[in-house]
């Protein structure tokens, strides 16, 4: 078996501010957001089917932690997904990677930000009573988180385990003490959709992979994380497990306790399965839990439409003000001017129907992190081909077969996000060759040279 090769990473900060906890709270809260708290509406209409759709998503998910956290051993460098390209197939594909994943993190904080005014709304029925004031809401929402997160990223980091710890409390609490008002006869049949049972489980399948957006989180921030070639695998592959725990036995209890065609197209699923167990006291605990999950899969977010371009203009494959830094140490510039399209894409849509925006906005963000996923899956076999020059025979069959699985399988969910989409998604990737031919515009020959003998 060959030796895993390392890339030597720069020099870290002296006060690395991000430990196993919070890299984990990080994974977990990135991932366990407004997904879980509307999912369980939309997969009623499979019935108990469903869960066997969470399965196959989650098997797919932990394939691809494994990957992710194997390229934080490899290339422990800030930027994740950006960074494990870059090292693997050069600049170019950096770019690509970096530009995608970027749109992918501001476009999804304007739908996370939009799903917790939707939640505050069921608390504070005056932010629910027009399009204007719940907009007007997630904004203030966004903008409170980067500042926040312009203060540093220890004071993110402190947010982000505070709200994932108050976030699992109220889905634990379904799990644990729902058993007991399940009714049996809820679970059958076992598909109650008119498709086959394949069918079924791969449009659940389809459903439940917005869930698992941001399993990478911690790959982003390498340069701020304790000890990144021990904690981020291990953040990473724990993270990844405690959310598909979580989302599968919220699920099972949901399908449980309510009949698939009252679970059906409800706004707020588990409120309405609170409120059968315990009234309108269990509804508005767990609307509170989503407002609380939202806010901190929004802080979680916020943090990386920093880091991200932050690494890719320190390489020079995006704009050189990027890089500059706060006097606290943060990417004031990329915090602000991300949220400021985060804030306008919000604002254009408020006054249209705001559930078929968020659907589209939400698999756009899938997709253009989906592209990163396929990307990654084969950077290490690259990176150990490049270091070595040594023939595709000699790399380690496990990390063969891994990268295939991982491969096949985000090919696989890019293939399920639907014709539509996938058209944007390219139309918005191939906006970014203009950025790129004109940064390579900005650097000398001699230079051109350099990068291209990267890889």
């Amino acid at each position: 078996m060959t030796a895993d090769v390392s890339i030597t990473a720069a020099a870290a900060p002296s006060k690395a501010a991000l430990g196993l906890g919070a890299c984990t709270a990080l994974v977990v809260g990135n991932m366990i957001g407004s997904g879980i708290f509307l999912l369980p509406s939309s997969l009623a209409a499979f019935g108990p089917i469903s869960l066997v759709g969470w399965v196959v998503t989650a098997s797919g998910a932990m394939v691809l932690a494994l990957v992710f956290g194997r390229l934080a051993r490899v290339v422990p460098k800030t930027g994740g997904p950006y960074a494990y390209a870059r090292e693997g197939f050069g600049d170019f594909a950096g770019f690509l990677i970096a530009w995608g994943y970027w749109i992918a993190l501001w476009s999804g904080n304007a739908a996370v930000a939009v799903a917790f005014a939707g939640y505050l709304g069921f608390l504070v029925p005056t932010i629910g009573a027009s399009p204007l004031s719940g907009a007007l809401a997630a904004v203030i929402a966004i903008w409170c988180l980067t500042f926040v997160n312009i203060r540093g990223v220890k004071e993110a980091g402190i947010v982000q385990l505070f709200t994932t710890i108050v976030k699992l409390v109220p889905l634990l609490t379904l799990i644990i003490f729902g058993a007991a008002y399940i009714e049996p006869a809820n679970y059958t049949p076992i598909n109650q959709s008119n498709e086959t049972a394949f069918s079924a489980i791969a449009a659940c399948a389809a459903l439940t992979l917005w869930a698992f957006i941001g399993l990478e989180s911690a790959t982003v921030p390498a340069g701020e994380v304790v000890n990144p070639r021990r904690t981020i695998p291990m953040a990473t592959i724990i993270g990844t497990a405690i959310a598909a725990t979580v989302y599968i036995g919220v699920t099972f209890v949901a399908l449980g306790v309510m009949p698939s065609d009252q679970l059906t197209g409800s706004t707020s699923p588990l409120a309405d399965v609170a409120f059968v167990m315990w009234g309108s006291l269990g509804a508005a605990f767990v609307a509170l839990g989503a407002c609380i999950s939202t806010f901190g899969t929004l802080n979680g977010f916020t943090m990386l439409t920093g880091q991200v371009p932050l690494a890719a203009a320190r390489d020079g494959v995006f704009p050189s003000r990027f890089a500059r830094l706060s006097s606290s140490g943060t990417p004031a510039f990329g915090l602000t001017f991300s949220n400021t399209l985060a804030t306008v894409l919000i604002l254009m849509s408020f006054s249209e129907g705001l559930a078929e925006q968020f659907e589209f906005i939400i698999l756009l963000a899938t997709l253009s992190t989906l592209v990163p996923y396929l990307v990654c899956a084969l950077s290490e076999i690259m990176i150990n081909v490049a270091s070595r020059q040594s023939p595709m025979a000699t790399l380690s069959p496990r990390l063969i077969i891994l990268a295939g699985i991982g491969f096949f399988y985000s090919l696989w969910a890019i293939y399920g996000a639907g014709p539509d989409v996938v058209f944007w998604g390219f139309l918005l990737l191939m906006l970014g060759l203009p950025v790129y031919v004109w940064l390579r515009a900005q650097h000398t020959p001699t230079e051109h040279m350099e990068k291209d003998q990267h890889v």
